[in-house]
């Protein structure tokens, strides 16, 4: 069994092409040894939002606080808000906006890929 308060995970901030304002926090991620899924806190500051990408493994968002879109390719934009979950197929491009005047905040699961 692990317990962890998401402030003992290291705020690590977003540097990668077309992110800003985001930060990753790895709640329960490889360092703590984790079989089969990871789970992350995700910070999106107010205009901030995560590179636009895709990855080949799927993961489940559920929002915490804040308003933001979830955009697909470019085509479809999803609102979210606290209490909505969402999911990101495997290969599907998409990128989390931040729309709200405060921070945009959800944890995100994946599965392990190695």
């Amino acid at each position: 069994m692990k317990t962890k308060h998401f402030e003992e995970a290291e705020r690590q901030f977003a540097t990668t092409d077309g992110a800003e304002g985001a930060s990753i926090r790895w709640l329960l991620g490889p360092e703590d040894g984790m079989p089969n899924f990871y789970l992350r806190y995700v910070e999106v500051e107010p205009g901030g939002m995560t590179m636009h990408h895709k990855h080949p493994y799927e993961h489940e968002v559920f929002v915490l606080e804040g308003v933001g879109e979830l955009i697909n390719e470019g085509e479809n934009c999803y609102e979210l808000s606290p209490g909505r979950a969402a999911y990101v197929a495997p290969g599907e491009i998409h990128q989390f906006i931040n729309t709200g005047d405060g921070p945009f905040k959800f944890l995100c699961m994946i599965p392990k890929t190695e």
